[in-house]
């Protein structure tokens, strides 16, 4: 749609433009690749829609090549960009989830969740949530879904996302231990890179740097209309009067966050207070030095990216915590 000489209603810089006549102008790279066989790395691809009634979710599945007849680590995925921006077909997740899927030898399921501001928070965990549970179908091997049947291993379920989507693989772990009684699978462990959790104190360094607090303050009040506090616990977890953290959903954690990251802080303090929770789990935290937000996402190929993802790769693979 041409938007020369639509009237602009507001916007939220780098992301997007809002018209008057609800049009969205999403403004960074939408470049989107088709599910299929990737030429460098020989992974499979395909997409499934509808996976439930009146929904715009689909996902995206990745099988690394010479698979047949082995069971696979299973990382169900949640992609970044502001809960606003992106897709799982959009060309950076593709390239890095197949390069990821090739590295670990897992079988990934990339989620697409509706996205602010046509579909406001709470629907992005809405979405992530009920794609968890038809994942989870599948786990007696009699799903819709043949690569999930014959390739999931359903005692070694990861959740996994970078930025926002790491808000939503941490929310999704909380729902998935507040469940009555209970999911049909275990969670074994998630991977928070890089998480995206605010407050509205700054801690850290993160008054250093008054232009990104500026921009990162107003993300969730742009996502989250019916809740702007950026102490709302599903965006600060360790906020006043926040749910446990003890009730977290799986056995392992792995928090990453980078030097030059402004999100650098809340990871650390997120990782100090689930060691202080009472959680029953492990968890560890590590730091890249010299880089920013997702960095791996940005250059894959460059070698602190490729140790990245050699040690997402271990954490998904190595084995079970012993309690």
């Amino acid at each position: 749609m041409a938007t020369s000489n639509l009237e602009l209603d507001y916007e939220f810089l780098p992301y997007l433009r809002v018209y008057k006549n609800g049009h969205v102008e999403r403004l960074l790279s939408t470049d989107e690749i088709p599910a299929g066989i990737d030429s460098q790395t020989g992974v499979s691809s395909k997409d499934i829609s509808n996976i439930f009634l009146d929904s715009k979710v689909y996902v995206r599945i990745y099988l690394p090549s010479n698979s047949d007849n082995q069971k696979l680590p299973l990382v169900i995925y949640f992609h970044g960009g502001g809960f606003c921006m992106f897709t799982p077909s959009s060309s950076k997740y593709y390239n890095y989830l197949n390069a990821l899927v090739s590295e670990s030898r897992v079988i990934a399921i990339s989620v697409h969740y509706r996205s602010p501001p046509e579909y406001p928070i709470p629907i992005a965990y809405e979405d992530s949530w009920q794609a968890l549970q038809w994942v989870f179908s599948h786990c007696n091997g009699n799903g819709r879904e043949p690569w999930l049947n014959e390739h999931a291993n359903f005692t070694r379920v990861f959740l996994y996302g970078d930025s926002a989507g790491a808000n939503i693989a941490h929310n999704v772990a909380m729902a998935a231990g507040n469940v009555e009684p209970g999911l049909s699978v275990d969670i074994l462990g998630v991977a928070l890179v890089h998480p995206y959790f605010w407050g509205s104190e700054p801690i850290g360094s993160e008054s250093l740097y008054p232009e990104k607090k500026m921009y990162v303050d107003r993300m969730w009040p742009f996502v989250c209309p019916s809740n702007p506090d950026n102490d709302d616990p599903r965006i600060n977890p360790i906020a006043e009067g926040a749910p446990g953290l003890m009730s977290l959903g799986c056995r392992r954690v792995l928090i990453c966050v980078a030097e030059k990251d402004i999100l650098k802080d809340r990871g650390w303090a997120y990782y100090h207070a689930l060691g202080r929770s009472g959680w029953m789990g492990v968890v560890e935290i590590q730091e890249t030095q010299g880089e920013d937000h997702v960095f791996p996402l940005n250059d894959f190929h460059c070698q602190k990216a490729q140790d990245f993802i050699k040690d997402l790769a271990h954490f998904f693979n190595r084995e079970r915590p012993h309690f």
